[in-house]
């Protein structure tokens, strides 16, 4: 018995430091050293101060700032700690009555807006956490956001372009656009 039980737990404590410390430590380092901000977790300073992550969506409720895809977080909307999607299929009564409020919150806030509501704006993604809205959802919001800024819409539409992230190298996902950033360079308009 102790012929096996010994090499076992030495082979077990060998592939614990191996797999457990020095593995991800190794990794983390790497990470680090080629791709820094992302391993630092993308975060976005104003003043000094991290104001959120160009990788997890922020809760903008103002009616003068783009508003992101909902979150499906629980108990507060886009907490990181608790990604995950709603998991309920396009016939769910729940879901339909969520999309349903949703789009009647976007036509009660822009009540001359009679544009189709594009999908990502009542609809969460599958973290809950998405920081990006399609082109289509920034610019439904364009009329909206330059009325209540005082702003021309064709102003706040040359922003949207201007922060439009095309595909990964030509072809890989599609157009998008991240509310964080969009809504930090309107902030920074005069």
């Amino acid at each position: 018995m102790k012929t096996i039980l010994r090499p076992a737990l030495v082979l077990f404590a060998l592939l614990s430091v191996l797999t457990g410390l020095i593995y991800p430590l190794a990794v983390t380092g790497a990470a680090k050293a080629v791709f820094p901000d992302q391993a630092a977790g993308s975060r976005v300073e104003r003043d000094g101060q991290v104001i959120g992550s160009r990788l997890i969506g922020q809760n903008f409720t103002d009616p003068a700032h783009f508003w992101g895809r909902p979150s499906a977080t629980a108990p507060e909307p886009y907490n990181a700690a608790a990604s995950g999607g709603a998991n309920l299929g396009p016939l769910n009564p729940a879901l339909v009555e969520a999309v349903k409020g949703r789009v009647e919150a976007l036509r009660a806030a822009d009540p001359g807006n009679t544009a189709p509501v594009p999908v990502d704006l009542v609809t969460t993604s599958g973290s809950g956490l998405d920081p990006d809205i399609s082109p289509a959802a920034a610019r439904y919001q364009v009329a909206r956001v330059a009325r209540l800024r005082k702003l021309p819409p064709v102003q706040v539409a040359a922003l949207v372009d201007r922060h439009t992230e095309e595909p990964l190298a030509g072809f890989l996902g599609e157009p998008r656009v991240n509310v964080l950033a969009l809504n930090l360079a309107l902030d920074a308009m005069k």
